[in-house]
Formats: C-alpha cells, sequence, structure tokens
C-alpha cells in the first residue's frame, strides 16, 4: 500500500481515535493544559512530533522542559505515521509543541486542531526555516535551519518560563557553539570532494549535498516520487538505474526509512557494482543527539567518498 492510500485510511480512522480520546479524558475529569502543568511543577511540558526537534528543546531546556517525542523510531517511515489516542492525551496537556509542519507531519495539526488552547504555544519548524528547498520539507537538515529553530525553541521557553530565562540563554549558546564541528566536517568534505557526482535515492540529503558541493546526478523527479510514495517515471527509473551501473556516480546516499522496490533495486545495483551506499535516516537514531546523528553521517559518507 502507497504512502498516499495509506494516508488515506488513516484519516478514515481519525474521528475513531478522536472519539475514544474524548472518552478518556473525560474519564480523567477533564484534561490538565500544558501552562497549568508548568507552573504546578516548574517544569514546561513539552510534546516534539519528531525526536530529532524533542532532543533540541531537551537540549536548550535542560532540567526545565519535560519533553515528549511520538516519532522516535528510525525504522518507520515517517511519512505512513498515524497517531493515536496517547499522542492526543500527550498534545491536550502540552504547554509547547513542536512540529515540522510543510506537509511532513499533518497528523500533528489534526491533533492540534482536536484540542485548541490560547495558550498553547506551537512552533513550526518548516514555516520559519530560512532554507527552503523545492518541493521538500526537509528542513531540518540544514545547520542554518536548525540553529533558526532553536532560537525559535529559547524564545518560546522564555515565553513559558520566564524566570529561567537566563538558563535557555546559555543552553542556546552552548547549543549553538556544538555545531561548529557539524559545520567544520561540511566544510572539511566540501574542500575535498567538491563536484564529486553522487546519486541519492531520496530529497532528504538535498539540505547537505548542496552545501558540501555535490554533484547529485538521480533525477530530481525520482527522488521526489520516492519521498512521496509515489511511482516514479520510467525514464527517471531508467535514468538513476543506468547512473549506478554504468559506474557515473561515486556513492548512493541511501534513505533507510523510504523503501520502495526501486531504491532496493538502486541499493543491490550499487552492491553488486562495488559502490559505496552511505545510509541516512529521517529520524535520529536512538542513543544519539541531533549533533552526534550528523556527524556520524557525515563522516560515513566522507569515508565512502575518499574509497
Amino acid at each position: 500500500m502507497s504512502r498516499l492510500h495509506r494516508r488515506t485510511a488513516g484519516a478514515m480512522l481519525w474521528l475513531t481515535f478522536c472519539m475514544a480520546g474524548l472518552f478518556v479524558l473525560s474519564a480523567c475529569g477533564g484534561a490538565v493544559t500544558g501552562n497549568s502543568a508548568s507552573s504546578s511543577s516548574g517544569v514546561v511540558s513539552v510534546v516534539a512530533a519528531e525526536n530529532f526537534y524533542g532532543d533540541i528543546v531537551k537540549q536548550v531546556g535542560g532540567s526545565h522542559v519535560s519533553v515528549v517525542s511520538i516519532l522516535s523510531d528510525p525504522n518507520v517511515d515517517p511519512h505512513e505515521y498515524e497517531s493515536n489516542v496517547q499522542n492526543a492525551i500527550a498534545v491536550t496537556r502540552a504547554s509547547l509543541v513542536i512540529e515540522n509542519s510543510g506537509g511532513y507531519d499533518s497528523w500533528m495539526d489534526r491533533l492540534l486542531s482536536a484540542s485548541p488552547s490560547t495558550t498553547r504555544v506551537v512552533i513550526k519548524g518548516f514555516d520559519i526555516a530560512p532554507v527552503k528547498l523545492p518541493d521538500n520539507e526537509h528542513v531540518w537538515y540544514s545547520i542554518v535551519n536548525v540553529q533558526r529553530i532553536a532560537e525559535s525553541v529559547a524564545a518560546a521557553l522564555k515565553r513559558l518560563d520566564a524566570p529561567d530565562a537566563a538558563s535557555f540563554d546559555a543552553h542556546l549558546s552552548i547549543f549553538k557553539q556544538s555545531l561548529v564541528p557539524v559545520q567544520q566536517k561540511m566544510d572539511e568534505i566540501k574542500g575535498k570532494f567538491a563536484g564529486t557526482a553522487v546519486g541519492l535515492t531520496e530529497t532528504i540529503y538535498l539540505y547537505q549535498s548542496g552545501p558540501l558541493g555535490l554533484n547529485v546526478l538521480t533525477p530530481f523527479a525520482f527522488q521526489k516520487a520516492m519521498a512521496e510514495g509515489n511511482d516514479a517515471p520510467a525514464d527517471s527509473v531508467v535514468t538513476a538505474d543506468n547512473q549506478v551501473n554504468q559506474h557515473q556516480i561515486k556513492v548512493l546516499i541511501y534513505n533507510e526509512q523510504t523503501v520502495t522496490p526501486a531504491t532496493t533495486k538502486l541499493q543491490n545495483d550499487a552492491r553488486a557494482q562495488n559502490i559505496p551506499i552511505v545510509p541516512v535516516t529521517e529520524t535520529m537514531p536512538s542513543g544519539k543527539t541531533y549533533q552526534t546523528w550528523m556527524l556520524d553521517q557525515l563522516n560515513a559518507l566522507e569515508q565512502a567518498l575518499g574509497k
């Protein structure tokens, strides 16, 4: 079943989820708003649609935030996720919600609509990102965007918890400084390998391949179709296959969370042609921070390009 079909099926189930959620909340005597939970405990209650945003909030908020990240499994395709009653309850209790938006996690918008609040703060990464690529919502792969999003997180936390504003400013400064090694690694790779031809199975890595100076040969129509769960145009499939089998690319960068017969074939062909494959993910792997996640992938890419 394609992503679009699954989204449609999920939408049909949405009313069932909402009704169940309302029953649970009614049984509990009503929803606890995020602000009331924050004021009573001294900790801002946060829900992040994706765990990389949750990690950024934790780093900026420190001990003054309690974060629930909904999407945390790198083995799950985020585009196919369907929310549940537990997610709905978490949102009703949150003082701050952070999502990507841009069509990436529309299920979160439905959760917010089902639990309207005049005091809850909502941050949408895509909307505030200064760097946006056409038909590409994966803005968190840009270091420039992540810095801006972290600034918005700090501003939101200061609004919700003014007494701890100095702490949020200090943690924001530390977070920004911790991104320097990531940028330095990107500059290093660009200095060594700018212009190198690579293949991408999906659009997500365009936010880094551009700043790295890499020459992406895979047709954009192929990447976009894979990202959206559609069948790629036949000519783009043939072109992508030829680029691998004729050794036109040095490395294949493979999104592990967007797997289709077409992307699997590219991966198998690359392996048969001894072309290095560099896996990337949309969701942050367990046990990592945003910074270590990005650095690990960049290090793997650098090693593959150097072969």
